[in-house]
């Protein structure tokens, strides 16, 4: 999944591809890198970012996703990562095939689109909102708790109509944890797989790997991003939200390539 901010203030790329034209041009180029989804923000998420109007969001969005719909005609899934089902309906009526909501359905009517549309939803664990997630996160047993919230949140959805192979869960990798919690997570990532579920999982950049290899800035975080890759295909994970599209599929063919042979001597 390439990650495409129409934002000016996400944490990595923001600014860079506010024009329609811009952006759809990025989307190409992470099509051509690997990418199967691509997942169209209008808000940022990041630490401390403020709420986005949903006017300004569906202005931001909506002439990418058309282009996008247009260009890939149904051949690369496009993703809305929003959490105000206003945002994501119009997003589907302009050809998005796929919501992201990082709420985890906390709106009901998410849930409700998705099943009315029959389409993959993400459900997201996040512990507050984005402009308090990283005051003093605590956990008494982070894993544990953000299973027992995702497990919640599927049974919701599946009694909304969602069908039960288009619920994604995922974890929340830095969204309300800390630095060992989001290691925690990435140790136990078997824990979410064996939900029964497809598992999303969004380290890209992140700023919790940057303190362990000293690097403040984000764009030198691809080695690390592909380090959790692997850790990800390992564990059973189905999909990898990334800004660096071609670096992350090649770590995550070589990882699956080992696997194989792994397997087959088992055998």
């Amino acid at each position: 999944m390439g990650i495409l901010n129409v934002t000016p203030d996400s944490f990595s790329d923001g600014g860079q591809y506010l024009k329609p034209d811009t952006a759809i041009a990025r989307a190409q180029q992470m099509v051509a890198e690997g990418a199967s989804i691509i997942d169209v923000g209008g808000e940022s998420t990041r630490p401390g970012a403020h709420a986005v109007p949903t006017v300004e969001q569906i202005a931001r969005v909506i002439p990418v996703i058309e282009g996008l719909h247009g260009m890939f005609n149904g051949e690369v899934r496009i993703s809305i990562d929003a959490r105000e089902p206003e945002v994501a309906a119009r997003a589907i009526d302009a050809g998005a095939s796929m919501i992201n909501d990082i709420s985890g359905g906390a709106n009901p009517e998410m849930l409700s689109l998705a099943a009315l549309h029959e389409m993959p939803i993400v459900l997201m664990h996040m512990q507050g909102s984005p402009q308090s997630m990283q005051t003093e996160p605590h956990y008494a047993d982070v894993v544990s708790e953000i299973r027992d919230f995702l497990c919640a949140r599927a049974e919701q959805a599946l009694a909304a109509g969602v069908l039960a192979a288009n619920i994604i869960i995922d974890p929340g990798v830095g969204f309300g944890k800390t630095k060992f919690h989001n290691l925690e997570i990435l140790r136990h990532l078997e824990d979410f797989v064996a939900l029964g579920h497809l598992v999303l999982l969004g380290t890209s950049r992140k700023r919790f790997m940057g303190s362990i290899c000293k690097e403040t800035i984000f764009n030198e975080l691809v080695g690390a991003t592909c380090a959790t890759t692997v850790i990800g295909v390992r564990a059973g994970v189905n999909i990898f939200r990334v800004h660096d599209v071609r670096e992350n599929r090649q770590a995550m063919e070589v990882a699956r390539a080992m696997m194989g042979m792994e397997l087959r001597s088992e055998s």
